[in-house]
């Protein structure tokens, strides 16, 4: 488990660099399309090759070690993985880095004529999101005892992106905040509607329209936050 711990994020960070490269090329909407399509030929990769990843079965046996077999070491491990990372964030957001990446965001050919490279810069930050997303995969394993190649799937990615929508975009604590509140959902509907992917879509639809910015968003405007 250690072993796999420190190489999750290694590997993830390769593949990251590697299908940053070609992303940072484009913006919009074909931005958007690329990292889709390089999501599927992922999903496709583990799904087939059955002697590496175990094809549409997975890996099962995927066990922490036995210094934190207890439900609440595993918790309290991801809780310090996850507080870290994200303390790495707000560091780098905050950074000359963080602001180059606004500044590439907000107006690109701004950026480019003051001699900051955006590509360059968009492409690490593709390299950080990518070694972050290693930390929580391999965390995400260990805690289910297994893993399929249903996690790469496209769905997963638009959950992902629904869940940054529910917390508030621009936002460091937003996406936690709305992963939270959609595995909350996803959980209690499930259980008690037969049709709860239509019910859990209307209630996501119902929040993203009463909280356009988010819970964090919307929890800044609040007069107690002042």
């Amino acid at each position: 488990m250690e072993l796999a711990l420190v190489a999750g994020p290694l590997l993830a960070l390769a593949g990251a660099t590697l299908f940053g490269w070609f992303c940072v090329r484009l913006s919009g909407v074909y931005l958007a399309m690329l990292t889709l399509a390089l999501a599927q030929i992922a999903w496709s990769v583990a799904f087939q090759w059955d002697r590496v990843t175990g094809g549409s079965n997975g890996l099962i046996g995927v066990w922490p070690s036995s210094w934190l077999a207890s439900k609440s070491a595993y918790y309290f491990l991801t809780l310090i993985f996850s507080l870290a990372g994200m303390t790495f964030l707000w560091k780098a957001a905050y950074s000359p880095f963080g602001y180059a990446l606004r500044a590439g965001r907000d107006s690109p050919l701004r950026a480019d004529a003051i001699g900051i490279d955006v590509r360059v810069v968009q492409w690490t930050a593709f390299a950080v999101a990518g070694a972050a997303a290693g930390v929580a995969g391999a965390l995400y394993a260990f805690s289910k005892g297994s893993i399929s190649p249903e996690t790469l799937s496209v769905s997963r990615s638009v959950d992902a992106l629904v869940m940054v929508l529910l917390g508030g975009v621009q936002t460091l604590t937003g996406a936690a905040w709305g992963a939270a509140l959609f595995t909350w959902l996803e959980d209690s509907v499930s259980r008690s509607i037969d049709y709860w992917r239509a019910a859990l879509g209307a209630v996501v639809l119902l929040l993203v329209l009463v909280f356009p910015q988010g819970i964090a968003g919307a929890a800044k405007r609040w007069p107690f936050s002042r």
